[in-house]
């Protein structure tokens, strides 16, 4: 089968006469000239796709890899620590334009601190209030970066009913693809702190700390 003829360019041999330049029969669309106009129009729709890659991308949230730990002083000697498991949520991420947004949704009652009583105290209507409470929300419209890479991100977390701003520091940040199965994967630690009596949360003040150190793990799959 012949490849499809290219419309008349330059690369046509003046007359019609179907040769190529340089002469001898050879078919024009194989010429070298005709053969470096494809390179450049393989090269026009490579640069559509990566146009569209430049667009906002949408990613949901991986909840098997992604947890918030906290940390905070107990009685000024040892460190309290525990996390939440049940994440859910959705970022966009514009990396041309250097924007995202994101919203995260935390189910309060799935905290864990590997000490069941303590657990049942933290959800209690002291602390986090879960059954009044079950959810705590973190909504972002501002990511900041420092050239390509990820800064910070800034946003309002709502704990208890009360809303603070609140930004999370990019540790880290990168994207990977997978193969099995096919997909991207972004993903990075962050960190913030913040006080919880902020948020009403004031049971044991001032033995137990009023500063909360928060560390975010998170992985999030390209939609």
């Amino acid at each position: 089968m012949l490849a499809p003829r290219l419309p008349g360019t330059a690369c046509d041999p003046p007359g019609g006469s179907g040769l190529a330049w340089g002469g001898p029969a050879r078919r024009p669309e194989w010429s070298p000239c005709r053969i470096l106009l494809r390179i450049v129009a393989a090269g026009g729709i490579a640069g559509t796709g990566a146009a569209t890659f430049a667009a906002p991308q949408d990613f949901a949230i991986d909840p098997a890899h992604t947890h918030v730990h906290w940390a905070l002083k107990h009685f000024g000697t040892s460190t309290s620590r525990g996390r939440f498991d049940t994440i859910n949520g959705a970022i966009t991420l514009d990396r041309e334009a250097r924007t995202g947004s994101a919203s995260f949704t935390i189910a309060t009652a799935s905290i864990s601190t590997g000490f069941a009583p303590f657990d049942g105290l933290l959800r209690g209507p002291y602390l986090l209030a879960t059954t009044e409470y079950p959810s705590a929300y973190f909504v972002s419209q501002r990511f900041t970066f420092d050239g390509d890479k990820l800064a910070s991100v800034t946003g309002d977390l709502t704990l208890r009913g009360v809303s603070q701003r609140l930004t999370l520091r990019a540790l880290r940040f990168a994207c990977r693809t997978d193969t099995e199965p096919a997909r991207e994967v972004c993903g990075g630690d962050f960190e913030t702190e913040f006080d919880r009596s902020a948020f009403g949360i004031t049971h044991s003040l001032p033995f137990v700390a009023d500063k909360v150190r928060v560390l975010i793990q998170i992985e999030a799959v390209r939609l």
